[in-house]
């Protein structure tokens, strides 16, 4: 009996520590499928020993480096941009972009249907952040070949500075020559329907010399340590057909990997920017990190490409929401960087549910309700064999303190008597506490899903929830409250739901032991300690559950009594 009272207390503290830690904790940014493959060179991506590959033919790596003093380290500060550079700009129904002549990257992209903060007012969320010292989809080439290109300034082939386009497609192409002939071309092409851009690359060799490298295209992002101490924030790519979240605290023990690459860049809790190849080929992603800074290189070797010859490379961006609606409907294997880590099976069908509910009922505070509701319904049979357990050893409790009491010296004895009293009574008290595990999963998936649900943010529900992405704080207080995430305030729905676990955990029967009873009284304030600062949508689900539970449970009891 001693065994099995403390397999039910373990439940509930597995629970609460899982829940605990990664709120106070974890850093949330694991890898979720670590690459096996090792760091040596496949064929076909580039730094192939002995190969022209890296440097125009005949060339004098030596009087590159003269040439390009760049090239001999990244992490040098790149000279400012001309003042007679320009910057094009060009709004869709979707996104606002701006691309600048140096270097041909994009310096802006601000998402039309989100916003900075829930306030009124708040600016467009802007996905380039200004911590970074370049701009994304900045490209070179992996061996240096060409002196210059690191810190080109192109030319735009048009007039205009401002483009509006409300529907269909809108091309614009950056040039560059280098001192040897070779002419660099990156062309965007905007559509008014959709995030995903067009990147072409094409290179003309004009020069008298074979000319043959690897392409570099460069994704920044800055992390934010407070915010991916709970959901992840680094780099993002599809490797082989697997997704991979590294950390970026793990980047210094490996930073390249090998295979066939999706797409590569950088996400956080809500938003992606990444490269997408055409078509998954061989290629190799090089990371780096120089807090807050982090990197994710596509490297992609280019062909051998003759004297009066021309190639084109040809690619998708895509800077925008980790929606599953969006992603869902573009391909390049992108909805995989929707990733809820080990209960993903469980939570995208989940979220596929609570949107498939929005689209009926706008509102995902209503929505989160009937999921709940539904899933309550999926389980009512084995929540109804949970509460009947519960119900006969409540029954029995009586005839269990008399054993007790009557054998305490005789601890063998005791136990025998009440594996006795079980079987007389046809009480298993494990048929209440299995339920429990088999529902263990679901919760954490809703709760992974809850957190990270891009729909959730800045959504509103009612009265003073107008965030369920954030705590629910009714009233702003202008102190800070130790272990409250700002801005302190009351978090009503918080409290609401501990007292809805105090009154459940007054219904379940009592262990018979006054320590443990005291011990499984605390839990509703620990619980609610620990939901103080989880997302509003997440709490309500939570009271939800509590709620049709007690309704539940109140229910069989009656019906048993």
């Amino acid at each position: 009996m001693e065994e099995q009272k403390r397999l039910f207390i373990a439940i509930i503290l597995s629970i609460v520590v899982i829940l605990g830690w990664n709120t106070l904790f974890v850093d949330k940014t694991t890898i979720t499928k670590q690459q096996t493959a090792t760091d040596q060179q496949e064929p076909g991506v580039g730094d192939k020993k002995g190969d022209a590959g890296s440097q125009v033919a005949d060339y004098n790596p030596e009087t590159a480096a003269e040439a390009d003093p760049g090239s001999a380290s990244e992490k040098k500060d790149l000279p400012d941009p001309p003042v007679d550079s320009r910057t094009i700009s060009l709004s869709t129904p979707l996104y606002n972009i701006r691309i600048a002549e140096h270097r041909a990257e994009v310096t802006s992209l601000t998402l039309n249907d989100y916003h900075e903060t829930a306030d009124k007012g708040s600016p467009l969320k802007e996905l380039v952040s200004q911590k970074t010292p370049r701009g994304v989809f900045g490209f070179d080439t992996e061996g240096k070949s060409i002196p210059g290109l690191e810190n080109a300034v192109f030319t735009v082939q048009t007039e205009a500075d401002r483009f509006n386009l409300k529907n269909g497609e809108k091309s614009v192409t950056f040039s560059w020559e280098s001192s040897y002939g070779i002419v660099f071309e990156k062309i965007y092409t905007f559509s008014a329907s959709t995030y995903l851009i067009d990147l072409d690359f094409v290179i003309k060799n004009g020069s008298g010399m074979p000319f043959n490298d690897s392409l570099e295209i460069t994704v920044p992002g800055v992390i934010d340590e407070d915010a991916s101490r709970f959901a992840f924030e680094g780099p993002t790519f599809v490797l082989n057909d697997d997704i991979m979240e590294i950390d970026a605290d793990d980047i210094e023990d490996k930073d390249t990997y090998l295979g066939d690459v999706s797409f590569a860049g950088v996400a956080d809790r809500y938003f992606i920017s990444c490269i997408v190849p055409e078509t998954p080929s061989p290629a190799k992603v090089k990371l780096s990190y120089d807090k807050p800074v982090v990197r994710a290189t596509y490297v992609k070797a280019m062909d051998r490409l003759d004297p009066g010859k021309q190639v084109r490379y040809s690619f998708k961006c895509f800077m925008g929401p980790k929606s599953l609606k969006v992603l869902g409907g573009y391909g390049y294997n992108l909805k995989k960087s929707v990733n809820f880590g080990w209960f993903d099976i469980l939570a995208k069908p989940c979220l596929i549910a609570m949107n498939l509910i929005h689209d009926i009922i706008p509102n995902y505070g209503v929505a989160i309700i009937l999921l709940t509701i539904l899933i309550k319904l999926i389980f009512w049979p084995l929540g109804t064999k949970s509460y009947k357990s519960m119900n006969d050893m409540k029954r029995i409790q009586p005839l269990m303190m008399e054993i007790r009491e009557k054998y305490k010296d005789d601890k063998q004895k005791m136990n025998a008597e009440v594996m006795g009293l079980y079987k007389t009574y046809k009480v298993n008290p494990m048929s209440g506490c299995l339920p429990m595990v088999v529902q263990m999963p679901i919760f954490l998936a809703l709760y992974r899903m809850l957190y990270e649900a891009i729909e959730l943010r800045h959504a509103p529900f009612l009265g003073w929830i107008t965030d369920l992405s954030a705590p629910d704080r009714l009233f702003h207080f202008d102190v800070a409250i130790p272990f409250m995430q700002a801005p302190a305030g009351i978090p009503v729905l918080t409290i609401v739901m501990g007292a809805t676990m105090f009154l459940q955990q007054k219904m379940s029967p009592s262990t018979g032991d006054p320590t443990q009873a005291k011990m499984m009284m605390l839990m509703p304030l620990f619980m609610t300690f620990i939901f103080i600062n989880f997302p509003a949508g997440l709490v309500l689900y939570w009271l939800v559950n509590n709620i049709l539970s007690i309704s539940q449970q109140y229910y069989i009891q009656k019906k048993f009594a």
